[in-house]
């Protein structure tokens, strides 16, 4: 499926200004390019997408490789055991597609499966127990069928240039030669503890029980292995053969419920993204499953009804109506949204200029909105340790694309002799969506767990288009919960507020989810914007980081780029001039 990106182009209002882009007085500086640009959260992975650009691939040759890289990088995230969404813009046809290769439960799945109740036994969905939800978030039992593999390889199909195997070959001698290993890396092995509890895991990460120390050079052979099988029988190397009988085996082995059958027939998704305008640009970003899309873009049709020139960017004012607007979001997302083969998801409605408006006329500017929760519930929690990718090569060929394992390094469990790491996507479905004391996604309809369904996530990866219909923005972010929040300041930082893209990254942001009633805040946030807000009647809660966005702002044919400062490691490479 593709979309038209030229017949929607209408409106007139210029955002985009060229006069004195960057400013010298901000710390805050964008890499400039007029040719290929990479922004991903891993120097090595980035460098290694500006190879395959000097190769002569394009946009789509170097996202393959990157996003295959980052498993050898990046392993809490990076990955070929998960799944994501892309988004992809091919110039010379003024085309965007949308790549839907989200993890899917497995078809043999079951309740019962699952948390080892008895067949004859009946259970209300009050009647989990975290423990119960474990099964879900560790182990073997916790991966839905992974898509990255497939999503990457359709994507290649259809829109590379260069062969598969000459894609692959640097990230094969990247698994082969071994990396340097970063502290960030050390600490993140360190601190997860699913990783000590599954055998192989322990045999790649430590070293005599002990995470691989900080210089270590770390090497990845049965990595390489299987990115070598994969570059020459393409989605086959990973979904049949040999590849795919390890997987099955370590499954029957361990009470997990792959089957080849699963394994067989996963297929990414073509479809069209989903749009709003903002300000006479357009929004393009990841539909259902996906329900950060649908919470940005509600967000953003929001905003539209409030003219935040007005405000200075770091008033709280500004951050009122940033918490409204997407805790409006993440009302639409709770409600509505669910894997679209088994839900019917009204996007038309929840975007609409009738929804919106009602959405608008609950929000009080000089008060935070009441809450209607009665009292406590337990949100299904959503891992923070996603990542995202920004690319553009010299032919304006563009890719946004976020994927996941879920939580850092996934389910833990390694497959045997594969070094795949697999994700825990079990843990995203609603599995209490009967329980009417409930309010929230862990009582979403749309989001209960059903054999062979994508369970809903957050993940936006994001292009926007100028009114003259050029593409201008790219950007995405890891964080969950948090990720709707992390794109919105930073489109509101760029559009709204003029900002380069450096200076709209690096803004404080604030989250409000629904139905709680608080405000999360950066630590960066001023003392006279929090007091502000907290006078409006926002409870205030601090948090360290929200996101990492990977952004290239496009000017007249030049690239800006900006690797968000919240997380190590990350990198805008270029090709030179």
């Amino acid at each position: 499926m593709r979309y038209f990106l030229y017949i929607i182009f209408i409106f007139s209002q210029q955002i985009f200004s060229n006069q004195s882009y960057i400013d010298y007085q901000s710390p805050y500086h964008p890499v400039v390019s007029n040719s290929g640009m990479v922004v991903s959260q891993n120097f090595l992975s980035s460098d290694i997408g500006i190879e395959i650009l000097n190769k002569g691939g394009n946009a789509i040759d170097a996202a393959v490789a990157v996003g295959f890289s980052l498993a050898v990088t990046l392993p809490r995230a990076g990955n070929l055991g998960g799944g994501g969404f892309m988004l992809v813009y091919i110039k010379e046809k003024n085309e965007i597609f949308y790549i839907d290769y989200r993890s899917k439960s497995p078809l043999n799945s079951s309740i019962n499966k699952i948390f080892d109740i008895a067949k004859n036994n009946q259970i209300n969905p009050k009647d989990f127990t975290n423990d119960m939800f474990d099964k879900t978030r560790y182990g073997y039992k916790a991966p839905a069928v992974p898509g990255t593999v497939a999503g990457l390889i359709e994507a290649h199909e259809k829109f590379g240039k260069l062969t598969l195997e000459e894609i692959l070959e640097p990230v094969i001698k990247q698994a082969n030669d071994g990396i340097e290993v970063s502290y960030d890396l050390h600490k993140a092995i360190d601190d997860t503890d699913q990783l000590k509890s599954d055998p192989e895991s322990l045999r790649i990460y430590f070293n005599n029980g002990t995470a691989i120390k900080e210089n270590s050079i770390f090497k990845r052979p049965d990595l390489a292995k299987t990115l070598t099988r994969i570059s020459k029988h393409g989605r086959d190397g990973f979904y049949k053969g040999e590849v795919a009988e390890k997987i099955v085996l370590a499954m029957k082995q361990n009470g997990g419920m792959f089957s080849f059958k699963d394994l067989e027939e996963y297929k990414a998704k073509f479809s069209d993204p989903i749009v709003a305008s903002y300000r006479g640009n357009y929004v393009f970003t990841a539909g259902p499953p996906s329900g950060g899309g649908i919470t940005l873009l509600t967000a953003l049709n929001v905003l539209s009804y409030f003219d935040l020139k007005k405000f200075n960017s770091d008033s709280a004012l500004t951050y009122h109506l940033l918490s409204e607007a997407i805790r409006r979001g993440h009302n639409n997302r709770s409600h509505y949204v669910g894997d679209p083969e088994y839900f019917n998801v009204p996007v038309d409605q929840l975007l609409s200029k009738k929804r919106t408006e009602h959405l608008v006329k609950s929000i009080d500017l000089k008060k935070a909105t009441k809450s209607t929760v009665v009292k406590p519930f337990e949100l299904i929690t959503e891992s923070r340790d996603t990542t995202h990718f920004s690319i553009i090569d010299s032919d304006g060929n563009a890719v946004s694309n976020t994927y996941t394992l879920g939580y850092s390094f996934g389910s833990g469990v390694t497959i045997p002799g594969t070094g795949i790491l697999m994700n825990n996507q079990m843990n995203n479905f609603a599995y209490r969506y009967g329980d009417k004391s409930i309010r929230g996604r862990s009582a979403s309809t749309g989001n209960r767990f059903e054999p062979g369904k994508k369970p809903m996530s957050t993940m936006a990866p994001t292009m926007i288009f100028n009114k003259d219909g050029e593409l201008s923005l790219i950007t995405g972010s890891p964080g969950g919960s948090l990720i709707p929040a992390a794109i919105l300041r930073v489109v509101t930082g760029v559009i709204d507020f003029e900002l380069d893209i450096g200076q709209a990254t690096m803004l404080p942001r604030v989250h409000k989810d629904w139905p709680t009633t608080g405000i999360l805040y950066e630590r960066t946030l001023n003392a006279d914007s929090i007091r502000g807000i907290r006078n409006i009647g926002h409870k205030m809660t601090p948090e360290h980081t929200m996101g990492s966005t990977q952004s290239i702002h496009i000017i007249d044919g030049v690239n800006y780029g900006y690797a968000d400062l919240r997380r190590p490691n990350a990198s805008v490479s270029t090709q030179a001039n």
